[in-house]
């Protein structure tokens, strides 16, 4: 019996898909950091409004511990949690890529292995283009 059953909760079915309808179907966390709450803001919008990320949570502020030009930096960045599809992954990363301000942004993707089914297939419907 596993923990969730020993809980009192029920089993979940597990869906079996073919590797071309799973990556058809697979949706990402994207984070990515900017220097101010302003720029985050406003990118993040061009993003959503372009179908490239369903969703965007801005998390101000963040401290960053880096290294930058062979020293250790520091900043008060904020950092934002884009939700989107494989299918508009590259869209997200060339126009985040074009808009954003620092000459090396972190773009940074981690597959969502399991979610809500529901709020999975809103991400995937409202990236599809």
């Amino acid at each position: 019996m596993s923990s969730s059953q020993a809980a009192g909760f029920a089993a979940t079915p597990q869906l079996a898909l073919l590797p071309n309808e799973a990556m058809a179907d697979e949706a990402l966390l994207v984070l990515s950091t900017f220097p101010d709450v302003a720029t985050a803001r406003r990118i993040a919008r061009q993003l959503v409004e372009g179908r490239c990320a369903a969703c965007a949570n801005l998390l101000p502020p963040v401290e960053s511990i880096y290294w930058w030009e062979e020293k250790v930096e520091s900043a008060n960045e904020t950092l934002v949690l884009f939700k989107t599809s494989a299918d508009r992954y590259n869209a997200l990363e060339t126009t985040l890529r074009q808009l954003h301000p620092y000459e090396v942004p972190e773009i940074i993707s981690f597959r969502i292995e399991q979610s809500l089914p529901e709020y999975l297939k809103w991400v995937l419907m409202s990236c599809a283009a």
